[in-house]
């Protein structure tokens, strides 16, 4: 298993469909797992889908950057993502920078254990 691969292919699973239908990334959170979105601490993957799909906003587009994996310990890795989301309407995009704790499954995928996400103002 390369763990640069496996970030890539996570990162772009994971914003293909955030960009396209948020409640389509239940499935890569338990009920263990934790958000913290803008310093909002979230936990358990209902709570965190419904985080997701009530931002006020439909569409949006993200654009990644760059994508750092690191492995972590018993088998998990750590992915720190940055970029940019262009809001639907809105000129300009808005920066942002998110990291990923991703642990492995029984059936050999992973799942999120830890998320965290901002936006850079600058």
């Amino acid at each position: 298993m390369d763990p640069d691969a496996v970030a890539k292919a996570f990162v772009e699973h994971y914003y293909s469909t955030f960009d396209a239908n948020r409640a389509g990334l239940a499935n890569l959170y338990q009920e263990g797992s934790m958000l913290t979105f803008e310093g909002q601490k979230i936990q358990g993957s209902q709570n965190i889908v419904a985080k997701l799909t009530s931002l006020p906003f439909q569409q949006c587009k993200h654009n990644i950057t760059t994508v750092d994996c690191q492995p972590s310990g018993s088998g998990g890795m750590l992915v720190f993502v940055s970029g940019t989301l262009q809001l639907a309407g809105e000129q300009h995009a808005l920066k942002f920078s998110q990291m990923f704790h991703l642990m492995p499954t029984p059936q050999g995928s992973f799942y999120v254990l830890n998320d965290i996400f901002r936006l850079n103002y600058a």
